[in-house]
């Protein structure tokens, strides 16, 4: 999650005082409001609760009323902290921090607590209506869907609540997972948009945990229609046998053998996001970059027009970061001082070890750079916890934010090595359904670097440094 402070805001109380508000925002989208006094609020108590040494430096009170200089000055320094917090493994999974910003939420959208419906979408088109509170945090409207499913509990973790945009051409965007400091109902209901819902979707990589899903009667009906979803948007790649195949089980019902089949084939279980821009092997190449795997894999058009494929191991990755920047839009200014409307430029980079002893860093372009973060992080989590002997189920109870990983041993079909062309003999993709094209390269510009305007750094958790594939 990236946390940011662009702007402030002079607004009054109910005394018609004025006070300056801080607008937060959570991957460029506003979160909530507050005031300095609220954030002191915070830092005072998780001072108290974690003690003097653990807690970030918090921008001092000042006596007098502070300057435009000094508003701006102080932004800053709140925006450091918050990011600072956030990224702190105790501090930002904190039931403290978490809560403060769910009020906070509320409080800024002035939606009061009351019962409502909310819609959460499946992926063979059916909604779940269910009956919750508007402050219900992402957990409680999870668990509320699950119980109006007949989900059993112990499968609660295998899901998770994403946030979709849906686009023109029948595709979806995703946008986040929702997170554990949000409020649902109050995160949908403030787009102000009927193109954003709010979809279940498992929150797994591994094909060895569809096992205990699909043992499940409910479990499998989800997990089947993801699959059908996947094959049908030209997520999972799909030859003209397989297609076959594939329409034959689906014609007879056979779920499980449909899902099978589907994890054998290339993609299964990937997150695809829209078309990109990369740096990587050229600058200003259009891209399709796809997580799974434990892997980012990159479809790449190169400025040649010639297409090229590969893929880049979560274990190979030393480090990553996603970079925001306000860049003016169209017809605006480059000026920073101007008021005029910025849009926010994100960036995912990552330094990956090419060879042996040769780092480099590789940036891709991308409105979605911070789900691909999560992707990674979920990935590592993963990796780790099973590392350790651990569980989904332990991952849940620890409150960990993120989803699982596919083994190297459970892929059917080996990913091609860092930028091969692709196959030329290979089948053209058929799909179970003509009504949504597949995911396919188009025009991109990319933002013209002279134009950003105060760009800041989130950096991700450090991943397996020095330890290749053979350690895990």
């Amino acid at each position: 999650m990236h946390f940011s402070i662009p702007e402030t805001e002079v607004r009054s109380d109910e005394n018609g005082s004025t006070y300056v508000a801080y607008n937060i925002h959570v991957n460029g989208v506003l979160h909530c409001r507050v005031r300095y006094s609220q954030l002191l609020g915070l830092h005072e108590q998780i001072k108290k609760e974690y003690g003097h040494n653990v807690v970030p430096a918090f921008p001092p009170k000042k006596i007098f009323t502070l300057t435009p200089a000094e508003v701006d000055q102080r932004r800053e320094q709140l925006e450091k902290y918050m990011q600072a917090v956030r990224q702190d493994p105790i501090l930002g999974s904190s039931e403290m921090f978490n809560s403060f910003l769910r009020k906070a939420q509320q409080e800024t959208q002035q939606i009061p607590t009351e019962e409502v419906q909310l819609e959460i979408y499946l992926f063979n088109g059916q909604k779940v209506k269910v009956n919750i509170l508007t402050s219900d945090q992402t957990e409680d409207v999870l668990e509320a869907v699950a119980s109006k499913l007949d989900l059993p509990d112990e499968l609660v973790g295998y899901f998770s609540l994403f946030l979709v945009q849906e686009r023109g051409d029948g595709g979806c965007t995703y946008v986040r997972k929702l997170q554990e400091f949000e409020l649902p109902y109050v995160s949908i209901t403030s787009l102000h948009s009927p193109d954003y819902r709010i979809v279940l979707r498992k929150s797994y990589w591994d094909t060895a945990y569809d096992s205990d899903v699909m043992d499940d009667r409910v479990g499998l009906n989800l997990l089947y229609a993801q699959t059908v979803s996947d094959v049908e948007r030209g997520w999972i790649l799909v030859n003209k046998e397989q297609h076959r195949q594939l329409k034959s089980l689906q014609e007879k019902g056979s779920k499980k053998e449909f899902i099978r089949l589907a994890q054998t084939l290339k993609y299964y279980g990937y997150i695809k996001f829209d078309p990109c821009i990369t740096d990587f092997p050229e600058k200003g190449c259009h891209v399709i970059v796809g997580a799974g795997n434990n892997e980012l894999n990159f479809h790449v058009k190169l400025p040649s027009d010639q297409m090229k494929e590969g893929s880049f191991k979560v274990t190979r990755m030393r480090c990553w970061r996603v970079t925001s920047s306000q860049v003016p839009v169209a017809n605006g200014t480059a000026n920073p001082s101007s008021s005029s409307k910025c849009d926010v430029k994100l960036e995912l980079a990552f330094e990956y070890l090419m060879s042996k002893d040769r780092l480099q860093w590789v940036t891709i372009t991308s409105p979605q750079a911070i789900m691909m973060s999560i992707c990674l992080q979920s990935m590592v989590d993963e990796l780790m916890v099973k590392k350790s002997g651990g569980s989904i189920k332990k991952m849940q109870k620890k409150r960990l934010n993120g989803s699982f990983q596919r083994s190297d041993s459970q892929q059917a079909v080996k990913s091609p090595p860092l930028l091969d062309s692709p196959d030329p003999s290979r089948e053209q993709v058929v799909k179970l359904s003509t009504k949504l094209s597949s995911v396919s390269l188009r025009g991109l510009s990319s933002s013209n670097s002279a134009s950003d305007i105060s760009g800041n750094d989130f950096h991700g958790n450090y991943a397996f440094e020095g330890i290749g594939d053979d350690d895990l």
